[in-house]
């Protein structure tokens, strides 16, 4: 079971890793992106559904092991949720041209030092 485990953290970890590396090279490079993705295309809408689904499951089975009141759980974090993504997409609109080279190039820098930290702690750098 400890070596399944390591295969899947080795593999979130080069995910990470390689995700954040695209994101930089693709700020720094100067092509264009013509490609667009339909959010209401079938597939799309299929595949988002599935990761939202996957994350409920995780965090339902995590809420039966815990001692915690699932009304209120429930309530805060759909409440903080409608809090957060109006926010994000209010800033996101307000600086979306202006920020984007930077925004990607900060958000590939911190999905790569993520990656790096959880390799180093479970290498026991520090």
């Amino acid at each position: 079971m400890f070596y399944i485990c390591l295969i899947w953290l080795g593999q979130f970890i080069t995910l990470l890793l390689f995700i954040g590396i695209k994101m930089i090279y693709d700020s720094l490079t100067e092509v264009e992106e013509t490609r667009t993705i339909n959010p209401l295309n079938n597939k799309v809408l299929l595949f988002l559904s599935l990761a939202t689904s996957i994350d409920a499951l995780a965090v339902g089975v995590t809420f039966a092991f815990l001692d915690v009141s699932i009304l209120f759980s429930i309530i805060s974090i759909g409440i903080i949720t409608f809090i957060l993504s109006t926010l994000g997409i209010i800033i996101g609109k307000i600086s979306g041209e202006r920020l984007k080279k930077k925004a990607e190039l900060f958000g590939g820098i911190v999905l790569a030092l993520i990656g790096i930290k959880i390799l180093l702690e479970h290498l026991n750098v520090y």
